[in-house]
């Protein structure tokens, strides 16, 4: 059972550094490449993606690490296996001071393995400029974590889990929750349902922040059947005329789709089964493996044809492991990797077929600046070869888009549907990303009802956004069950986990956390030679009563119930239970033995005086406190009705009708007041 107890901020407060939320984008600051961004909150450290820019080789093509101490990041999310997104985790794990947890998808990490090994074997650049060995990326595999789509996980008070993104197999958005404040990061998505790609999901809880991707900003696609259609009528009249067709794809992600579509087309059209098509790629056979394996992260037409038949198990398309292995005669399809055409096969095969005009290369994914795929789209007449010599171009060039990323209307109908405040825009040329901010800016400056702020940081630009949350302690156990007096303040253990609070009394404390609890028992031993019956008589006036009991066959009296009192050789041994109001019990109890140890004439002069004289509630109570904080600082008002204790600067006054305190210090009123209950309940026996 529990009950919550809230407090709400006001709002006047100016914010504290400790409600900033900062996001940092590191790379894919308006650009595409290298993604890369951290989130700083309440002293927790995220990195989401570490990518490498696909125009740009060695330590040039990381994101901005030097901004931050990589020593300091808790948690590093990757959201799927494109270079661009996690091409710098090896470097990461193993050239850096970085030592937090590393999560991905099982698909991502299976693929992830392949792709970058590929990376490091294709790359045109020297050994000394290569940002990770194999050996490194082998190690960088013990370092990583796998979640399961729609596992919660949490790690140092960070909550995290992840929705399906669409895109490319295993690609997820990932929602964090820190100190109750709420952040999804898209990743690259796609909102549109492919051939093997479910589309990606709608999270069921409305963020905070929303980072998002801003690829195509306010392009919108072509619908797939047309863009389908108008592909394959593209490599149909490139064969046709004699030709070699060039699709530059990455080894995985729209590659697969591509392959699909063409051994369709290929199978319904018999006239073209003499044109071979071949997937340049060696880590063909490796990546269908995973996509067999990972067939349920797929579209629900996919997991119903694979128990048919294996829809990756192609008619009319072959493997091409190597370009040596390839017998250029006649017209032919081949798709090779990588993407971007800055090395690899696909670089290699263009350089040999450009200057042929039956062949023709078809671009069929987004493209970043810098890179020969990007330089074809404007139709150059000549480029430059990866020797440094110029070739005409006279191949044609075709860009028809397959990359899956959102585009205007996905984005806008994503953004409608979780109406987050605050929207950050990532992933984006500079141009791209303004018009998106200008278009969302537009559709809901008329709309009260949504208040919405698009941000658009560069590289190491920060967003900074304050977020004041209630603070809330949760009640726990005990004293949830126990229902408390109206207008009583709670009084128990706060404990924090993570950024939750929960107020428990003491006893649950082994029920609800790991710590161990103990009692403290002081023990006092005090000389004294004088008569006990004589301190007996004396502590009977102090308390009001006293009660009698044996401890190790020993006779011994308690004081106010709490305070044992026990006779040995030459000495009184005082022992009780540590806690505020005892202490302060003991305290009365040693002053008393050490009047009597001091002068036990005195003292029995008193004790018989006071046995003739003491027979109120008030004296008693007088004496208790006048034992306790001094005679000078207690008094008694002239009409007898109220006690006053002065202490350390603070009163407290006694009404004695009521017997209820006066004080504004907490502290003094607690003491006072519980010195009053106990000798009222000691008390009352006796004269009732």
């Amino acid at each position: 059972m529990a009950a919550s107890v809230k407090r709400k901020a006001d709002s006047v407060i100016p914010p504290e550094e400790s409600d900033l939320l900062r996001i940092t984008p590191l790379g894919s600051g308006q650009e595409v490449g290298r993604s890369c961004h951290i989130l700083e909150f309440k002293g927790k450290k995220v990195m989401l993606d570490c990518g490498i820019h696909p125009g740009m080789t060695g330590v040039e093509s990381l994101p901005f690490l030097d901004e931050i101490d990589t020593a300091e990041i808790d948690l590093l999310l990757v959201s799927h296996f494109h270079l661009d997104h996690c091409g710098s985790l090896p470097w990461l794990l193993e050239k850096t001071t970085f030592k937090g947890r590393v999560f991905m998808t099982h698909a991502t990490k299976a693929i992830y393995r392949w792709l970058l090994s590929d990376y490091v074997k294709v790359s045109n650049i020297a050994a000394e400029d290569m940002l990770f060995t194999e050996s490194d990326l082998e190690k960088s595999m013990d370092k990583i974590e796998t979640l399961h789509f729609h596992q919660e996980k949490e790690v140092g008070g960070i909550k995290f889990w992840c929705y399906h993104a669409g895109h490319v197999l295993g690609a997820c958005m990932f929602m964090l929750e820190i100190a109750g404040v709420k952040i999804l990061y898209t990743g690259d998505f796609s909102r549109q349902e492919d051939r093997h790609l479910m589309a990606a999901e709608i999270p069921s809880i409305s963020p905070d922040v929303l980072i998002i991707e801003s690829t195509y900003g306010t392009h919108i696609h072509e619908k797939r059947e047309e863009r389908e259609a108008r592909f394959t009528g593209t490599v149909h009249d490139i064969v046709n005329r004699g030709g070699r067709c060039l699709i530059p794809v990455f080894a995985l992600g729209r590659a697969q789709e591509l392959l699909l579509i063409l051994d369709e087309y290929w199978q319904n059209h018999p006239e073209l089964h003499d044109i071979p098509i071949y997937y340049a790629s060696q880590l063909a056979k490796k990546c269908m493996s995973v996509f067999q394996t990972y067939v349920n992260a797929m579209n629900d037409k996919i997991k119903k044809q694979i128990a048919i038949s294996n829809p990756f198990v192609f008619k009319h398309i072959s493997n091409l492991k190597s370009i040596d292995q390839f017998d250029d005669i006649g017209p032919s399809v081949v798709m090779a990797s990588p993407g971007m055409m800055q090395s690899g096969l696909s670089r290699e095969l263009f350089e040999q077929w450009c200057t042929d005009r039956r062949n023709g290369v078809i671009i069929a994914g987004y493209c970043v600046e810098g890179t020969l795929a990007k330089n074809l789209m404007s139709e150059p007449e000549e480029v430059q070869t990866m020797s440094g010599q110029k070739i005409p171009r006279k191949c044609s060039v075709d860009y028809i888009s397959f990359s899956a990323h959102t585009d205007f209307e996905q984005t806008s109908e994503f953004i409608r549907i979780l109406k987050p405040p605050h929207i950050v825009l990532v992933h984006g040329e500079q141009n791209e990303m303004g018009r998106l901010k200008a278009a969302l800016i537009r559709e809901y400056e008329d709309k009260s009802e949504v208040s919405l702020v698009v941000h658009n940081p560069p590289n190491c630009q920060s967003v900074e956004l304050y977020f004041r949350g209630e603070k809330m302690a949760k009640v726990m156990g005990q004293m949830a069950r126990e229902k408390p007096e109206h207008g009583k303040p709670l009084s128990g253990i706060l404990i924090k986990r993570g950024f939750n609070y929960h107020l428990i009394a003491p006893d649950d404390l082994q029920n609800y956390t790991e710590l161990a609890t103990s009692v403290l028992t002081q023990k006092q031993s005090v000389a004294f030679h004088g008569a006990f019956s004589v301190l007996k008589q004396c502590l009977e006036n102090l308390a009001g009563r006293l009660d009698e009991v044996t401890i190790q066959g020993k006779s011994a009296v308690r004081v106010f119930g709490a305070i044992t009192v026990m006779h040995e050789k030459s000495s009184v041994l005082i022992e009780w239970v540590a806690n505020s109001v005892n202490d302060m019990y003991a305290d009365a109890v040693l002053a008393v033995v050490l009047q009597v140890e001091s002068n036990p004439t005195a003292a029995q002069a008193a004790a018989n005086l006071k046995k003739i004289d003491v027979h109120t509630f008030t004296d008693k109570l007088m004496a208790l406190l006048q034992a306790t904080y001094g005679s000078k600082q207690v008094s008694l008002s002239a009409l007898g009705d109220e006690i006053t204790v002065e202490y350390d600067g603070n009163k407290a006054l006694i009404n004695l009708d009521t017997l209820d305190v006066e004080c504004e210090d907490e502290s003094l009123d607690h003491h006072v007041s519980c010195a009053v209950k106990r000798l009222h309940s000691a008390f009352t026996p006796i004269f009732s």
